[in-house]
C-alpha cells in the first residue's frame, strides 16, 4: 500500500475498515500527536501492531494541540505523511477534536494501545483520558498500556529546535529545579475553593474588521470598508471569566449603562460567575471600539464610547454598600481599575482597608493618562502594571526598573509587584523579602496585547495568595499572559488545563 493510500479521511474509516472486520481482523488503533516522530514511536507501533493485524494511527489536528507555544512543529499533513511511511502502520487519519472520544468511537478498535505514561491516570491535568479509556470499553475494545521506554516528542524539540532562545531556555532550566507536579496539583486544588471577588469597570471590546481601500480621493484621510464585526467581553468581566475555570465561585461587582448590554454580559457568563452592577447615570456601559485591517489584524483606529466622570455621591453611598455586603465573605479582592470614574478615592481606601487580600491593576489608558494615578491605594498585596504605568506613576525615565519597582512598592507598601515589559519580560518583586525574580516572555505570535495585564494579574494574584514560590507564580503569570496575547482581546478566557499543559510540556 502507498503512502497516499494509508492516509484516509474521517468520513471513510466504516467503510474501509468494514472489510478488515468481516475477515475477523484484530483492529488496534494508537492515538496521539506523533509531532516528532522519534525511535519511542516506532517501538511503540511495533508493540501496537504485534497485538492486532490492523493498525490505524489516528493523530490531534494542529488546532487542538495545546503543547506550548509555535507546537505542533510539523503541521498536520507533515505528521500525515511521516506516520504513512512507517511499514508497521496501515492507515493515518487526522482527528478533528480536542480529544479522541469521537474518533474511538467511529474505528471501534478491538485495541486501544497507550504507551506506559498513561498508566497512571491521575497524572492525567486533562482528565481526558479515562474518557477515552470508557469509549473504547462501551465499543467492545480492549486497552492495551505497553511497556515500551518513552521518550518525549516536546524534550526532544526544546532541546533542539529554535522555540527557545537562549534566556528562555536558561530560565526552564532553572525552573525544573523548583517544579514538583503533584505539588502544583495539590495547589491547583487548593485555588478551586478560594472565593474570588472582582470590582472594577464593565467593558465592551467592538471589533470591526475592514478592508483599507485607501487614501480619500478629496480629503486627506484613510477610507475602510465595513466588513464585519466581533464582538468581546473587557475589563473586569473578562476577568472574571479567566478565573472562573479555576474556582468554583467569582463574583464581579461592576457599573453599567443603562442600555441594551445587560443580556449581553449574562449570556457569555459562566454558571460560577456571579455578577452585580449599579446603573451610572448619564453613562453607557463602557464601548471600546478598534478598527481592525482584516488580513494583518493591525488597528487602525480607535473610538471610545464612555463617559469617565466620577460617579455622584448617591452612586458612591450605594456602590460602597454593595463591596462592604460582599468583601467579607471573600478571600481575595481583584481590582482593575481602569480610570473611568468608578472607584473614587473613599472606595479606594474602603478596599484597602477590608480587602483579606487585595490584588490590583490600576491601568493608564489613552482615557485617563496624566489623571489616574495608583497611589490612592495603600497596603495592596499583589500589583500588575507595566513598565509605562510604572514610569509614569514615578515620572521617571531613565531608572533602572528594579529601583523602580523597590521605590513603589515602599510608597504604596506593596508586597508584591509585577512589572511587566513586552518582549523584555518580567519582574516580580516581594517586598518582604527584598527578593526579586525575572522571567524572560513567552510569546511568540503577538496577535493582540490587550487582555495580557488582566490575563495575567487573573492567575498570578492566585498563586501569590497561596503563598505559592514566587518564581514558578511569574512563569505562571508569564505564561497566562503569553497565551492571551495569541488571540484578540478577550476573545478566548484562560483556561486552566490549557495553561498548565504549556507549562507541563515546556519543562519537559
Amino acid at each position: 500500500m502507498t503512502k497516499r493510500n494509508k492516509i484516509i479521511s474521517f468520513e471513510n474509516i466504516e467503510r474501509i475498515l468494514s472489510k478488515y472486520r468481516k475477515q475477523k481482523k484484530i483492529i488496534v488503533q494508537c492515538h496521539g500527536v506523533f509531532d516528532l516522530l522519534h525511535i519511542g514511536h516506532l517501538k511503540h507501533f511495533e508493540t501496537a501492531k504485534k497485538n492486532g493485524d490492523i493498525l490505524i494511527v489516528s493523530i490531534t489536528a494542529d488546532k487542538y494541540i495545546d503543547k506550548g507555544f509555535n507546537r505542533p512543529f510539523f503541521k498536520n499533513q507533515d505528521r500525515l505523511e511521516g506516520l504513512s511511511s512507517i511499514a508497521n502502520v496501515d492507515f493515518v487519519v487526522l482527528n478533528h477534536s480536542k480529544n479522541a472520544v469521537n474518533i474511538i468511537n467511529k474505528i471501534k478498535p478491538n485495541i486501544y494501545c497507550k504507551g506506559p505514561d498513561y498508566k497512571d491516570q491521575k497524572k492525567d491535568i486533562t482528565g481526558e483520558i479515562k474518557n477515552e479509556l470508557s469509549a473504547v470499553r462501551k465499543n467492545g475494545g480492549k486497552v492495551l498500556i505497553t511497556n515500551d521506554k518513552t521518550y518525549s516528542s516536546s524534550s526532544i524539540l526544546n532541546e533542539v529546535s529554535t522555540t527557545f532562545n537562549s534566556e528562555q531556555k536558561k530560565f526552564i532550566n532553572k525552573s525544573k529545579k523548583e517544579i514538583n507536579f503533584s505539588k502544583i496539583e495539590n495547589e491547583v486544588k487548593k485555588i478551586h475553593d478560594l472565593r474570588v471577588l472582582v470590582i472594577g469597570e464593565t467593558i465592551i471590546d467592538k471589533y470591526v474588521f475592514c478592508d483599507a481601500l485607501g487614501k480619500s480621493g478629496k480629503e486627506p484621510h484613510l477610507v475602510l470598508r465595513n466588513l464585519y464585526e466581533e464582538t468581546y467581553l473587557g475589563g473586569v468581566i473578562a476577568i472574571a471569566r479567566n478565573i472562573s475555570s479555576f474556582c468554583k465561585k467569582v463574583k464581579v461587582i461592576s457599573c453599567l449603562g443603562k442600555d441594551k448590554n445587560l443580556n449581553l454580559i449574562k449570556s457569555k457568563l459562566s454558571k460560577n460567575i456571579f455578577f452585580n452592577y449599579l446603573f451610572k447615570s448619564n453613562s453607557p456601559t463602557i464601548i471600546k471600539k478598534r478598527y481592525i485591517e482584516a488580513v494583518s489584524k493591525n488597528k487602525v483606529l480607535g473610538v471610545y464610547t464612555l463617559n469617565d466622570e466620577l460617579i455622584n455621591l448617591k452612586e458612591e453611598g450605594k456602590f460602597k454598600k454593595m463591596i462592604l455586603n460582599e468583601i467579607k465573605n471573600y478571600d481575595v479582592v481583584i481590582v482593575s481599575d481602569y480610570g473611568h470614574g468608578l472607584i473614587t478615592n473613599n472606595i479606594a481606601k474602603l478596599l484597602c482597608k477590608h480587602s483579606k487580600f487585595l490584588a490590583l491593576n490600576a491601568q493608564a489608558n489613552a482615557a485617563n493618562i496624566g489623571y489616574h494615578t495608583i497611589q490612592k491605594y495603600k497596603n495592596v498585596d499583589c500589583v500588575v502594571m507595566n513598565e509605562q504605568e510604572l514610569r509614569h506613576e514615578l515620572r521617571n525615565k531613565n531608572e533602572k526598573i528594579e529601583i523602580l519597582e523597590k521605590k513603589l512598592a515602599k510608597i504604596i507598601n506593596i508586597k508584591n509587584l509585577i512589572v511587566t515589559r513586552g518582549s523584555k519580560g518580567a519582574f516580580l518583586y516581594n517586598s518582604k523579602n527584598k527578593n526579586l525574580f525575572y522571567s524572560p516572555a513567552f510569546a511568540t505570535k503577538v496577535v493582540d496585547k490587550v487582555a495580557a495585564g488582566d490575563t495575567m494579574l487573573s492567575i498570578i494574584s492566585l498563586l501569590i495568595k497561596l503563598k505559592f514560590n514566587n518564581l514558578l507564580s511569574l512563569f505562571l503569570g508569564s505564561l497566562a499572559g503569553a497565551i492571551s496575547v495569541e488571540e484578540l482581546s478577550n476573545k478566548v478566557p484562560l483556561n486552566k488545563v490549557r495553561l498548565f499543559k504549556y507549562m507541563q510540556h515546556i519543562i519537559k
